[in-house]
């Protein structure tokens, strides 16, 4: 059973937590950190991926019973998921608002599930006119180290939500924080594209496991 002390301290959550904040740990991370330990025949890092997986197909649908056939899950660490995962719906429904994206800080616990990605997920957010949220949605997923997007798939979604502006978010497996000359093409066309719908690209964020890149931070944009 592998608990927290056995992971090498540098990548143990908790470390990564003090040293750079909660915001660097992927969904994963954030589990294992909730869970503490694994159990006899799983260690807490198995665990933690089953539970994520689950949460990210549909988190609306993970409950006690849910979270009860994932072998290893007993009353006390399915509370303790459900708690958490209860706490969070709360803070983000509280009085019905919506968060107000100021900053690409601001962004980041949006789109943390994409921390330790084995491949490239291009993802869209939707903004009103107070910069507030209106959806988070995966546009594309591509291969080791490169996804194909194309402007009507990332603005299609936007005209619907009849949005005044736009951020856009994709990973780097490969961690490095470099944008690509592709990424700096597609950065181009899309700010092109927002100013001829008139639905503006406020920013592209490139994430990985040890921090984030704003282009419009960069002078970019």
């Amino acid at each position: 059973m592998k608990k927290m002390q056995d992971i090498e301290e540098q990548d143990r959550p908790r470390e990564k937590i003090r040293k750079r904040g909660v915001t660097c740990l992927s969904d994963q991370e954030l589990i294992v950190t909730i869970l503490g330990s694994g159990v006899p025949g799983r260690n807490v890092r198995d665990l933690a991926k089953e539970i994520s997986d689950m949460i990210e197909r549909n988190p609306d649908a993970v409950g006690y019973h849910e979270l009860a056939g994932i072998k290893g899950m007993g009353p006390a660490k399915i509370s303790q998921i459900i708690a958490c995962l209860e706490l969070g719906r709360r803070r983000y429904c509280q009085e019905g608002r919506k968060p107000k994206i100021s900053s690409p800080s601001d962004v980041l616990p949006l789109v943390s599930h994409l921390s330790g990605k084995k491949q490239e997920h291009f993802l869209c957010i939707t903004l009103n006119g107070a910069n507030e949220l209106i959806e988070t949605r995966t546009i594309s997923m591509g291969l080791l180290n490169h996804s194909l997007v194309h402007p009507r798939e990332v603005y299609a979604d936007a005209i619907t939500d009849r949005a005044a502006s736009i951020i856009c978010v994709h990973n780097h497996p490969s961690g490095t924080l470099e944008p690509s000359s592709q990424d700096l093409t597609i950065t181009r066309q899309l700010a092109d594209a927002g100013t001829i719908v008139g639905i503006r690209l406020l920013d592209h964020l490139i994430v990985t496991d040890s921090g984030w890149l704003s282009m419009k931070e960069r002078g970019l944009i």
